[in-house]
């Protein structure tokens, strides 16, 4: 039998990207600021992410308010207002 001690760096694991929601407003500067924050985390391949406009839907409104920005990981609410970097990190290291 031939030795394969090395072929688990081969084998890759199928890698988990939390799921991202922010819900946003028009003219809102601290939506501004986390969907950058956002997008950069996207391209960096270590999310998934969908951003939604309160304004567009009466539902959103009532849910959200001006309670925005919102984000949403993998379905409970982590951030309000403001994304701290370093809470950021702490979240996804535990995917």
């Amino acid at each position: 039998m031939p030795w394969r001690g090395w072929q688990w760096l081969w084998k890759r694991r199928p890698i988990r990207r939390p799921e991202v929601v922010l819900y946003t407003r028009q003219s809102c500067p601290l939506c501004d600021e986390a969907k950058t924050f956002l997008e950069v985390e996207k391209r960096r391949g270590r999310i998934t992410l969908s951003i939604q406009e309160v304004d567009g839907s009466p539902e959103l409104q009532s849910q959200w308010g001006d309670w925005v920005p919102v984000v949403v990981v993998d379905g409970r609410v982590r951030f309000r207002g403001r994304i701290q970097p370093v809470l950021w990190r702490r979240l996804l290291r535990d995917w």
